[in-house]
């Protein structure tokens, strides 16, 4: 139940209910579990939106081809998951000499459930942003062809980049996000906060409950383009991650929890 009051500051409030808009993690040893346990406050999960990847057949409409290309682009898990996917599918082999180029460090990580990590080139942005990612990238545009895996729902800015830069790419939609039904999760409980990790996300939430507004509810976001979408939708965002003291969103919670706590 989250309902609007009376606007006012809770900064001070002390947080004792948060929903995480993903699903709940499959051990136990997740830090958020610790979070929880060290505030003593009640964490749910609950993921606001499903990953639905478009079949082979759907993708060969966009007349690319896979081995034309020289580096790839990641700019989350989903949009490794389903490029490996769709090659699996299409029985391409992808070139030990390909580069990735990945957002942030945990999702070039995440390639190692693919590849040979130390076999291939991996690149990936410093501080977790578009920016640092596009920073790496511009070292490497006059000699690469860039293949750009994507949602239906993905923000431009690395395409607008590419283009600008008149480097040679494509971008390919493998997946599209769906909003799920969470409108009696919402209604169930008040929550103190809830914490975003898409743009897909918020806008889940609106569909969700179209009359949202924020009032007294802390707001979190996890990437610069989910931090984006927040603001875009006129909400306050009250804790971004990852932050150089703050990698994870677990780690940006904790924080933010230690300081209201000290006021």
């Amino acid at each position: 139940m989250i309902k609007g009051g009376p606007k006012k500051d809770l900064q001070g409030k002390q947080i004792q209910s948060i929903l995480i808009s993903q699903p709940k993690p499959e051990t136990e040893k997740s830090p958020y579990f610790d979070l929880a346990k060290k505030f003593n406050i009640k964490l749910d999960f609950c993921p606001f939106i499903r990953v639905e990847g478009l079949p082979a057949k759907e993708f060969r409409k966009q007349k690319i081809d896979i081995l034309n290309f020289t580096a790839v682009i990641f700019t989350s898990r989903n949009s490794v998951d389903h490029f490996f996917r769709i090659c699996e599918e299409m029985k391409v082999k992808v070139s030990q000499d390909c580069k990735y180029f990945c957002i942030t460090e945990a999702v070039a990580l995440y390639l190692q459930k693919f590849i040979l990590y130390r076999k291939r080139k991996v690149f990936y942005g410093a501080d977790g942003s578009t920016k640092g990612v596009l920073e790496v990238m511009n070292k490497h545009r006059d000699n690469e062809k860039f293949l750009f895996p994507s949602s239906d729902s993905q923000k431009k800015d690395i395409e607008e980049w590419l283009k600008a830069n008149k480097c040679e790419y494509a971008t390919a939609t493998l997946y599209k996000t769906v909003s799920t039904d969470v409108k009696e999760v919402l209604a169930a409980t008040s929550y103190d906060m809830i914490v975003f990790f898409s743009p897909s996300g918020v806008r889940s939430l609106f569909e969700n409950m179209p009359g949202f507004e924020q009032n007294g509810t802390h707001i979190g976001a996890f990437g610069p383009t989910t931090s984006a979408a927040v603001e875009e939708a006129g909400l306050r965002l009250d804790v971004k991650a990852p932050l150089p003291q703050a990698p994870s969103m677990a780690a940006a919670l904790e924080l933010y929890l230690t300081t209201l706590i000290k006021k």
